[in-house]
């Protein structure tokens, strides 16, 4: 698109935005009428808080940081256009999915926000997986619910409502108390048939609570479901003002409903439909695998979850991603600072990638362990972050940034045996996020750890706040089916790296992942210990 036309588009009212609330950074993502265009970004970071034994992020954080990235692609956009976004054409907006925002009924929250990263919630997610029949993880919203039930909490009796990041930012810009499927999947059990929560869970659960302080039944607390294409209100006046305090951008801006992170994620990967599934990498790393049947088996390692679609999920969630790595890089650009020599961060990541392809496949009888946080899937309630060698183990850069990239896949490979086991046919997986911004590494790595073929499009970077536009701009496209919109609309000219699992690569993981689990037993050592 020609700089003339995209000023045109933003000026006309004919751009659509995109907004994501990850982990550590709040980004947004301005489209054209096509969503393949992107005309500009913007971008806050932010950080959790660990906060009495919770990990949180304060409410002013949001605001905050939401007016500060809006600011930032403001601008961008003057800079490249000369101008400042007044209209738009539609809006989406995709957060961390799970944790716990309650509020009473004049809207306060009841406490601080606990995200997706907390693991206080063992018993209460214990009982509900035994009551429903079906898993029920530490950072479901429903288990956060429970356990604060359980543990006799003082707000129980003033929760009015409860929602995620995204629908709570969504309600403070348009006055609506909805929530798409994916994102409400990881609040409380859906029925993927109807489109809603399920009605049976929802009478096990209000039969479970009835001796509780909370009034009424689960489903008047919880917000209303929606899918993608349906309308989800408009931007109001004051919601205008949160996201843009200048006063430039207009209200009734048409709204898509709210995602979580993994529904924008499987959408900017084009992996929607059955027998495909997305890689997400960032401060947690998750599978989503699109099924095309019920699984046999309950497994402790799966969430089932929703497309945006509604079309019922696998999903193996991660809570430990690419902070360790990120960490060990950084001593790197420290030590290039005192060193002076002038380089960024990304051409430091970029070199120390590009080292590790030169490790051994097995990199070198190394062992990383990236938990800072409690792991799930290994029945880790704490973390520590470890790095193991033995005297025989080849020390090297080469096989510690390799180890380290390995150190990632584990867990999540360890949960994706299970779907092997229970033969769930897999044609591709698609990946986004940083890591697999040096082509070839990391996306290498990832083939040769589930043993199928990874997929990275060059738009794989812009991540969720891109999904989040995308299904902003589907909203607003007529009847069409959403997987059938992303080939023929979104990707029909997308760009991507395919990589086969290399069979040296394959061997060299396995390896790797056999000491990894035999390790799992220091890592709960160190947990005890230190």
């Amino acid at each position: 698109m020609t700089p003339e036309r995209a000023k045109s588009v933003i000026k006309s009212g004919g751009s659509t935005l995109g907004i994501e609330l990850g982990s550590t950074r709040i980004k947004l993502c301005l489209v054209a009428e096509d969503p393949s265009q992107i005309l500009a970004v913007g971008a806050f970071e932010w950080e959790n808080r660990l906060v009495e034994g919770l990990w949180t992020y304060h409410e002013s954080d949001i605001w905050q940081g939401l007016a500060a990235a809006f600011g930032d692609l403001q601008k961008n956009v003057e800079q490249n256009f000369g101008l400042k976004i007044e209209k738009l054409r539609t809006i989406g907006i995709t957060a961390m999915m799970h944790g716990y925002l309650a509020f009473d009924d004049e809207g306060k929250l009841l406490v601080p926000f606990r995200t997706w990263r907390n693991t206080n919630t063992v018993q209460a997610a214990s009982e509900l997986t035994e009551q429903f029949g079906i898993n029920i993880p530490l950072r479901w919203s429903i288990a956060h619910l429970r356990q604060v039930v359980l543990d006799d909490a003082a707000h129980v009796p003033n929760i009015r409502y409860m929602t995620t990041l995204a629908g709570y930012v969504h309600w403070k810009l348009t006055g609506e108390k909805v929530l798409g499927i994916g994102d409400a999947s990881g609040m409380f059990p859906i029925d993927s048939d109807k489109k809603d929560f399920d009605e049976e869970a929802v009478k096990q659960f209000d039969e479970l609570n009835k001796s509780s302080f909370i009034q009424g039944s689960i489903k008047d607390l919880l917000p209303l479901v929606l899918v993608a294409g349906n309308q989800a209100g408009e931007l109001t006046s004051s919601g205008a003002t949160l996201l843009d305090p200048s006063g430039n951008l207009e209200p009734g801006v048409k709204f898509c409903p709210p995602e979580g992170d993994a529904g924008s994620g499987m959408v900017a990967t084009n992996a929607v439909a059955p027998k495909t599934g997305n890689i997400s990498a960032g401060t947690s790393i998750f599978a989503m695998v699109v099924l095309d049947r019920t699984l046999r088996n309950m497994h402790k390692e799966l969430d089932l979850v929703a497309t945006p679609a509604g079309h019922p999920v696998a999903m193996v969630h991660c809570n430990n991603g690419a902070s360790e790595l990120s960490a060990w890089v950084k001593m790197f650009i420290r030590f290039a600072e005192i060193s002076g020599l002038k380089l960024k961060a990304d051409q430091i990541y970029q070199m120390l990638f590009e080292e590790a392809l030169t490790g051994a496949a097995d990199a070198g009888g190394l062992l990383a362990y990236n938990y800072l946080a409690g792991e799930p899937i290994t029945n880790f309630v704490e973390g520590r972050p470890l790095f193991v060698r033995t005297p025989n183990s080849e020390f090297s850069l080469a096989n510690a940034i390799r180890a380290q990239i390995f150190g990632m896949f584990g867990t999540l490979s360890i949960g994706m045996e299970v779907l092997r086991e229970e033969q769930v046919e897999l044609n591709r997986m698609s990946a986004h996020g940083g890591i697999f911004r040096t082509p070839g590494v990391a996306q290498n790595f990832l083939a040769a750890a589930l043993e199928v073929p990874v997929v990275v499009s060059q738009s794989a970077s812009e991540g969720g706040a891109w999904g989040a536009a995308i299904l902003a701009a589907f909203s607003a496209s007529g009847d069409v089916e959403l997987s059938k919109y992303l080939e023929e609309v979104v990707f029909k000219d997308a760009e991507g790296l395919t990589v086969i699992p290399n069979s040296a690569d394959v061997a060299g993981y396995s390896s790797f992942l056999k000491n990894y689990r035999a390790g799992l037993k220091i890592e709960a050592a160190a947990v005890e210990n230190i």
